[in-house]
């Protein structure tokens, strides 16, 4: 049962008695309230509706609440200028919760048309190990695509690795000159790493050697043998080591379908473009200009630069005839809209790709893709504690395998000290899913556009809208029926759920909320609101535990409690697992 939809149906069916007509039905809601001490939900419905049926809202609100059938369910008060507030019964709470309790998906509804959804994320350089900035663009996707997922659409997560740019140019020049066998047997991902950096050092001395390692790209990508091996090899070790980060990270890829994927699509849909007069030449470079059909402010291919607006168009074949990744960006659009038949393709990307990808969505319709709704899922930054991008002193990027080992000592210090856990292996268990998750959560608690600072002793803390606090809670929960007999909540009877104290009430009026924050978190992509939902969700049951003896109660009370902690319990692990969280059984 969703309260607030049963609510709205009654609400139209009062409108419909006293004969006002509703230009648009959708915008009738009956909503939860902000304002707990005014009931639990309400409707603005006799302001919006009192001007054009030319009466006083209250005047409104007092008709309506006499024509509205919902006795059973709640209490009905009128506030202000006209708010018609919705007080749930107890009796009500009880069969939501009885109901919710009984429901494998927690009151979770599929969407009534589901959709086809391709969700690109994560995106390393396969040539470089995964730094920190790849965090939340891995974390982001992975949670819209199982939500998305227990939603109803048909999800394909897809991870367009940069396997065929121009680090791979450098990385095969720099191979062929000064490869370390032994480095490259022993940590293959630093010597790619070194290979690449010794590169870079070497085209920002010689203009000559920038030019060779586009001649490698461009003899790579013709098909060389050698560079093809020596490709093969980077992505064998590559794909080893990017693995190992996402098993840690517990994310998965429906496929790895890298730039290289699109190769041999590049040329033919270069031609279209030029044979749809969508691209010119300009400079020995093939270009997509603006069409000039807008104001230029909202014109991707135009940029203002003092004070007037000139061309910035799309590169689509460089001038050494090499492709680049914008073409390959146009190519994985026809792909997933031909091959998958994709209805959407969310982008989760760092916010600075913003105007790239407003070129691409532009390509894109012109080429007659617009039935597909192309998104950009952008992100913010994440900030060091001195409010700047978090680097090493080095000046580079963290990698994500020295943050996360970073995170895990940091959980193993707060675990040492306050676990109950007997042997240090459970502990060293324990910290590894501490650490790994407290940093996935802070990420995945925060707005996504919102810049946040990393701090790994805030991120681990028991204490605060910390992951470990929703694992307490959890565990907490759990704990209590290991102090009963094995197999006790296969006992326990619905049929006997009774709820009347106020702590019992707001837990259940949390609790019926959780469908709701899931089906809203892919409206404007933010999984921030379902985070910030299940630690109100923690709180609650606290303030429930402490102020309901559980154990202690007799009879119905007691049965009804139990009920309420193990509903609770599953609730928070499926949230959890909504947002790609793994939840510990004992802390």
């Amino acid at each position: 049962m969703n309260i607030s939809k049963l609510l709205t149906e009654k609400l139209l069916a009062a409108l419909a008695e006293i004969g006002l007509e509703v230009p648009d039905p959708s915008r009738i809601q009956v909503k939860p309230a902000d304002d707990l001490r005014y009931g639990d939900y309400q409707s603005t419905v006799a302001m919006m509706l009192a001007k054009p049926a030319g009466k006083n809202p209250r005047v409104l609100a007092s008709e309506l609440m006499e024509h509205l059938d919902v006795a059973a369910l709640a209490e009905v008060s009128i506030a202000g200028p006209g708010f018609l507030n919705f007080t749930i019964t107890s009796e009500t709470w009880s069969v939501l919760a009885k109901k919710q309790w009984q429901d494998p998906n927690h009151s979770v509804q599929v969407v009534p048309k589901p959709e086809t959804v391709v969700i690109d994320f994560s995106a390393p350089n396969v040539a470089k190990p995964m730094h920190i900035g790849h965090i939340r663009s891995t974390i982001i996707g992975e949670c819209l695509g199982r939500i998305a997922s227990r939603l109803g659409h048909k999800v394909i997560k897809d991870n367009h690795i940069g396997d065929w740019g121009t680090q791979f140019g450098m990385v095969t020049w720099a191979w062929k000159k000064e490869l370390n066998e032994e480095q490259l047997r022993i940590e293959p991902l630093q010597e790619l790493l070194r290979l690449y950096r010794s590169a870079t050092d070497a085209c920002k001395e010689d203009e000559s050697i920038k030019d060779a390692c586009r001649q490698e790209l461009v003899a790579l990508q013709d098909g060389n043998p050698e560079n093809l091996a020596i490709w093969n090899r980077c992505l064998e070790l590559s794909r080893k080591g990017l693995d190992e980060i996402y098993t840690r990270l517990d994310v998965s890829f429906d496929h790895w379908l890298g730039e290289s994927s699109y190769n041999d699509a590049l040329a033919l849909l270069v031609e279209k473009l030029k044979s749809q007069d969508l691209a010119r030449d300009s400079d020995g470079a093939l270009c997509v200009f603006s069409d000039e059909s807008g104001k230029p402010k909202n014109d991707p291919f135009k940029v203002n630069r003092d004070g007037e607006w000139q061309d910035y168009p799309m590169i689509v074949r460089k001038k050494d005839g090499a492709f680049n990744y914008a073409t390959t960006d146009i190519a994985t659009v026809v792909f997933r809209a031909d091959e998958w038949k994709a209805e959407k393709v969310w982008y989760v990307v760092d916010f600075r790709q913003g105007g790239h990808f407003k070129q691409l969505f532009e390509v894109s319709r012109r080429l007659g893709y617009d039935q597909i709704d192309l998104v950009h899922v952008a992100f913010g930054t994440i900030l060091g504690k001195d409010g700047k991008p978090l680097k090493t002193r080095a000046g580079d990027l963290p990698q994500l395998a020295n943050v996360l080992n970073d995170a895990v000592k940091a959980a193993r210090e707060v675990v040492g000290n306050k676990s109950h856990l007997n042997t240090e292996e459970e502990k060293d268990e324990l910290a590894e899913l501490i650490g790994v998750n407290s940093v996935k959560f802070t990420e995945l608690s925060h707005h996504r556009m919102s810049d946040y600072v990393f701090d790994l002793d805030k991120m681990v803390a028991l204490e605060g809208d910390t992951a470990p606090y929703l694992f307490y809670s959890y565990v907490r929960a759990r704990s209590i029926f290991r102090k009963l007999e094995e197999g006790a909540v296969d006992t326990l009877d619905a049929k006997k759920l009774t709820i009347t104290e106020p702590a019992e009430i707001h837990l259940v009026r949390m609790l019926t909320r959780f469908g709701d924050n899931v089906s809203v978190v892919l409206d404007d992509f933010r999984p921030n609101i379902l985070a910030t939902y299940l630690l109100e969700l923690a709180r609650s049951f606290h303030s429930f535990f402490e102020a309901c003896p559980v154990l202690k109660a007799e009879g119905e009370t007691r049965e009804s409690r139990l009920i309420l902690c193990d509903l609770t319990s599953r609730v928070i692990k499926d949230g959890l697992n909504l947002l790609g969280i793994q939840v510990p059984e004992r802390m």
